[in-house]
């Protein structure tokens, strides 16, 4: 009954949903500053690494709670 998963079987090897969602995270994070980088939005910032750590804070927070669900 209960579907929410407690960890993720890959291989064999059990991982916590929260090293799913920081993985998940910092490729969407990667993904958002190449973005930003291409069209010269980057410029804009003050200090482009600390955004690059927020928008992975935030994208592993994100998925954590609304695609994970663990």
């Amino acid at each position: 009954m209960n579907t929410i998963p407690h960890e993720f079987a890959i291989g064999g090897v059990y991982f916590p949903p929260l090293l799913i969602a920081g993985i998940l995270g910092t490729i969407a994070a990667f993904i958002t500053a190449h973005l930003l980088k291409r069209y010269r939005l980057s410029n804009y910032f003050f200090y482009p690494p600390a955004v690059f750590l927020a928008l992975i804070v935030i994208y592993t927070v994100l998925i954590g709670t609304f695609v994970i669900r663990g």
